[in-house]
């Protein structure tokens, strides 16, 4: 996997930036109001990462009414960022020396993913990764499998994205979904075009440097990490992979609705037993998310060996649920913070653009519109 090397305060980042148009905050304002009635959308996924992504894509494709899908888009990802903290966890652990403050939070944070290993006879060294590509392909089809078990054909609306990371703001990744992304937003309309970002930010942001025009028609609506006023430092997939791309989405000036995923997403928990009441045996979607939350992928990485007293984070389905019914994510304008090289959270100037930003999640009605268009779906 290819890190990035670039940062945000290098001059060919400004220089890049500056490329961008300005809108003026009345404009920006009125294009970050809550939205009303039908929207035009499209989804940036990374769908095989873990199962929220299918939840969100399949409650998209189910309310048609207001989610008017004008394209999905397959978003890279890679568990590999974690492989250096992982093999210095476990040195830290071999040594047997009293680990310093920082060290024992390391520990803390790999200790169940060293357990495991350990008790497999694996050493970390010898952990696979896949590559960005290959999570992007895996994600293609994974979109495609959505489609299929809702008895729906794509129809020209599923691209294949980024095969790797940003490394450099002066060389965007050029994809099928970045060229789409561009002809969409250069559509015009009296409303914007929504991006729904689940994923690593690779896609947008090289459609954004290959047209940096766009800003004007689009907003991104992106769920990730901390809340912007948290001082912790984010260990955020989503912001993570692609930290590069994720600096530019809040420094380009392009509207952004930021939806934090802990403790606000984190809200939108589900178990098991009501997995089985309310979503197997609904139709062949219905089954196969189902069998998604039975073979999580997570589960075996974090130890999980039953359900009992156990729920699971659908985090992806905030981005929905903004869209059908902002109410369900309240939310407020505030100034957009800097995301730094050392991915912590930092106030901008007094001047700094505005974005949304959510600061909470009604689960229930969530899971009542998700769980009601599913069980209409079957009938």
């Amino acid at each position: 996997m290819k890190d990035s090397k670039e940062s945000r305060t290098t001059p060919a980042y400004t220089a890049v930036m500056k490329a961008f148009p300005t809108i003026s905050d009345e404009k920006r304002r009125e294009m970050l109001a809550p939205p009303e009635g039908p929207v035009r959308v499209v989804i940036d996924t990374d769908a095989k990462n873990e199962i929220d992504d299918q939840f969100a894509l399949t409650w998209a494709l189910l309310s048609a009414d207001i989610i008017q899908l004008e394209g999905v888009y397959a978003a890279p990802f890679s568990f590999g960022l974690y492989h250096e903290g992982l093999l210095r966890a476990y040195k830290i652990r071999g040594s047997g020396l009293q680990p310093q403050v920082e060290d024992a939070a390391l520990l803390e944070e790999y200790a169940t993913r060293l357990d495991r290993l350990a008790s497999a006879g694996v050493h970390p060294k010898d952990v696979h990764y896949d590559p960005p590509g290959v999570g992007m392909e895996r994600s293609y089809e994974e979109i495609l499998t959505i489609f299929d078990k809702l008895g729906k054909i794509p129809d020209s609306l599923v691209f294949r994205g980024s095969d790797r990371f940003l490394s450099s703001v002066t060389e965007p990744v050029p994809s099928p979904a970045a060229r789409h992304l561009i002809a969409r937003a250069r559509q015009t309309a009296d409303k914007p075009l929504y991006v729904v970002a689940i994923g690593a930010i690779t896609n947008v942001v090289s459609a954004m440097l290959l047209d940096p025009d766009i800003i004007r028609n689009i907003v991104v609506v992106w769920t990730s990490s901390y809340p912007s006023v948290s001082t912790r430092p984010t260990h955020s997939l989503n912001l993570e992979q692609d930290l590069l791309g994720s600096q530019l989405l809040f420094d380009s000036g392009v509207p952004v609705v930021y939806l934090p995923g802990y403790q606000v997403g984190a809200q939108l928990r589900i178990s098991q037993p009501e997995m089985e009441m309310w979503v197997r045996g609904k139709g062949a979607i219905g089954d196969y998310l189902y069998w998604l939350y039975t073979n999580n992928p997570l589960h075996a990485y974090r130890s999980a060996a039953d359900y009992f007293g156990r729920s699971w984070i659908m985090w992806d389905l905030i981005n929905i649920a903004w869209l059908l019914n902002p109410r369900w994510a309240p939310s407020e304008l505030m100034p957009t913070p800097i995301l730094t090289d050392d991915k912590h959270w930092r106030q901008g100037d007094a001047d700094r653009h505005v974005m949304r930003e959510a600061y909470g999640v009604d689960r229930d009605g969530i899971y009542r519109d998700f769980l009601t268009k599913l069980q209409r779906n079957a009938a």
